[in-house]
């Protein structure tokens, strides 16, 4: 393993087991996760979650992740590894994929991870959100009209496929540790997002599904 703290993220559709296995690579890891939702902002996510503007919706996820950032940092500079459930790439490639049409560039000098896109068959991710006790949002909802652009926008980011089909939560955390990683540290990676094209337009939604 490279020296110094460790920088990694788990992106993917819903139901492909983020938030279950990233408390795992972090315990196995010895890091810490971050919440890339600020405690501060969950109120108003909330709100916002009701409304219907993607645009809107788009930078206060942006607002939180940049916060979320300056904590990242904090702790990859005390020397303490970080993994994040979802990062810069979940934002803008579901936001993308939902109608947003707005150009972002993000700053070259964020913490960048590596990146690992967790997947599974269709069959297995929808009898996993069957048995998921989660609360829905509307965008939760929408977002299941439109997972195929969804997965075309995240082939725009760097990232490593991590098939969990079948797998046990420990093994899907052994899958990822068994993976090189080289550019994990803080700053080895391509900064995500730093052309400002990196997410060209995608086709509006279809009739009478929600884009603003």
């Amino acid at each position: 393993m490279s020296e110094g703290p460790l920088f990694e993220s788990l992106e993917g559709l819903r139901g492909t087991g983020k938030s279950t296995i990233a408390p795992l690579l972090a315990q196995a890891r010895g890091a810490i996760v971050v919440p890339t939702v600020p405690a501060s902002f969950q109120a108003l996510r909330q709100q916002v979650d009701m409304r219907e503007n993607v645009e809107a919706r788009m930078c206060f996820y942006l607002s939180a992740l940049f916060t979320a950032a300056d904590e990242i940092q904090r702790h990859l500079n005390a020397g303490t590894s970080v993994v994040v459930e979802s990062y810069f790439a979940r934002c803008l490639a579901t936001h993308r994929a939902l109608g947003a049409r707005l150009d972002v560039t993000l700053p070259a000098h964020l913490p960048q991870p590596t990146t690992y896109q967790l997947a599974c068959t269709e069959d297995e991710r929808q009898r996993r959100l069957l048995e998921r006790d989660k609360s829905i949002s509307p965008w939760d909802v929408l977002s299941e009209v439109v997972p195929d652009r969804i997965t075309r926008a995240y082939a725009r980011f760097p990232m490593r496929r991590i098939d969990t089909t079948g797998l046990a939560p420990g093994q899907v955390v052994d899958a990822i540790l068994a993976t090189d990683t080289e550019g994990a540290r803080r700053g080895d990676a391509k900064p995500v997002g730093a052309h400002p094209h990196v997410l060209p337009s995608v086709p509006g939604l279809g009739d009478g599904a929600r884009s603003r």
